[in-house]
C-alpha cells in the first residue's frame, strides 16, 4: 500500500466482485459467525438487474446513478457501520442485512422495465426512491422476508430523500433510525467521494435535464452549485438530520486499514478544491470548462455542448 493511502487507492468501486469480498470481511467483524449468504444473494441479483440480467428488466442506462454508484454506496454503508461498531454501537444480522439491502436497493427505481421504450430511467428521477421501495417490497416478500423487515428497509431507503426529514419517518425503534442515518449518510458521502465526482456532475445534469429537475439550466450551474449544495445542504443533513454519525468512518480505517484518518472527508474536501479550480475556466466557455473535466474518460461521449 502507498505511504499516504487515498479512498481509491483501497478499493475499485467499479470491480463489484471485489467488493463483495471486502464487505463480506467486514460483516464477519460485525458479526463473527454470521453465515451473508443472503446479502451475497441479493448483492449478486442488485447487479444482475444493473446489467440487464434480471427478469422484466432493461440495463440501467443513467449514466451518473449506475452499478459503481451503488456499489460505493453499500461499502459506505458497511464501512460506517463498522466505524459505528468501534464506538460502540452493535448490529444484528437483521440489522446488517437491512443496511446493506437499503443501500442495493435504494436507486433501482430508476431502471426501466422491459415494455418502457420511452427515453431512460433518468425520467424517473423525482420519486424514484418510491420506486425503489416497489421493486424491494416484490422482491423480499418473493422471497418470504417478514412484512416488518420489509417496512424497516423501507424506511431506510426513504432517508436517502435529500428533502425528506426523519421525523416524517415512522422508524419502529431508535435502531432503525440509527441504521437510516447511517445509509442516508454513506449515499452522500459516497458520491461526493467519487474520484471523477466532477466529470460525473456533467452526467448527472444529464439525468437532471431529462427529468426536467427546475434550476438547472446548464452544466455550469450545477458544477456553480456544488460547494453551496455541499455546505448547505449534504452537510446540514449529516449534521442536523443524521446527527454527525458520518464522524464514525474515521474508526473504520483506523481498525480496518490502520489510517488515522477518514479517506471520505479527505476526497470529499479534495474535490471542493478542485472544483473551485474548475470554475474558474468556466470564463472561457463550455468547452474549456469540459477540457478540465477529462478524468476516467466519463464526459468523453458528451460533445461539444
Amino acid at each position: 500500500m502507498k505511504k499516504d493511502p487515498k479512498l481509491y487507492d483501497l478499493l475499485d468501486f467499479s470491480a463489484p466482485l471485489a467488493n463483495l469480498e471486502e464487505i463480506k470481511d467486514i460483516i464477519s467483524m460485525l458479526a463473527p459467525g454470521y453465515d451473508a449468504r443472503d446479502i451475497e444473494m441479493v448483492y449478486l441479483d442488485v447487479i444482475a438487474l444493473f446489467r440487464g440480467n434480471f427478469p422484466g428488466f432493461k440495463a440501467s442506462n443513467t449514466k451518473y446513478h449506475d452499478l459503481e454508484h451503488t456499489i460505493a454506496v453499500v461499502m459506505a454503508v458497511a464501512r460506517l457501520m463498522h466505524g459505528c461498531s468501534q464506538a460502540g454501537l452493535n448490529f444484528s444480522p437483521e440489522k446488517i442485512f437491512l443496511g446493506i439491502s437499503a443501500a442495493l436497493f435504494h436507486d433501482v427505481g430508476l431502471i426501466q422495465t422491459m415494455d418502457d421504450h420511452e427515453g431512460s430511467g433518468a425520467k424517473y428521477t423525482i420519486g424514484h426512491e418510491q420506486r425503489s421501495i416497489d421493486f424491494m417490497r416484490q422482491y423480499l416478500s418473493e422471497r418470504h422476508h417478514d412484512l416488518r423487515e420489509i417496512e424497516d428497509c423501507s424506511h431506510l431507503i426513504m432517508c436517502t430523500i435529500l428533502d425528506l426529514s426523519l421525523a416524517k419517518i415512522p422508524f419502529r425503534n431508535p435502531e432503525i433510525e440509527t441504521l437510516g442515518k447511517i445509509v442516508g449518510s454513506a449515499d452522500l458521502m459516497a458520491q461526493m467521494a467519487d474520484r471523477h465526482y466532477l466529470e460525473k456532475l456533467l452526467l448527472l445534469f444529464q439525468e437532471f435535464k431529462e427529468a426536467g429537475i427546475p434550476g438547472v439550466t446548464t452544466e455550469f450551474d450545477l458544477l456553480k452549485n456544488t460547494e453551496n449544495f455541499y455546505e448547505n445542504v449534504a452537510k446540514k443533513r449529516m449534521a442536523d438530520e443524521f446527527s454527525l454519525v458520518s464522524n464514525y468512518m474515521i474508526h473504520h480505517f483506523a481498525h480496518r486499514w490502520q489510517i488515522e484518518k477518514d479517506l471520505y472527508q479527505e476526497s470529499i474536501d479534495n474535490n471542493i478544491d478542485y472544483l473551485r479550480s474548475v470554475l474558474t475556466q468556466a470564463e472561457k466557455g463550455i468547452s474549456a470548462l469540459r477540457k478540465s473535466l477529462r478524468r476516467g474518460g466519463i464526459t468523453k461521449g458528451l460533445g461539444s455542448g
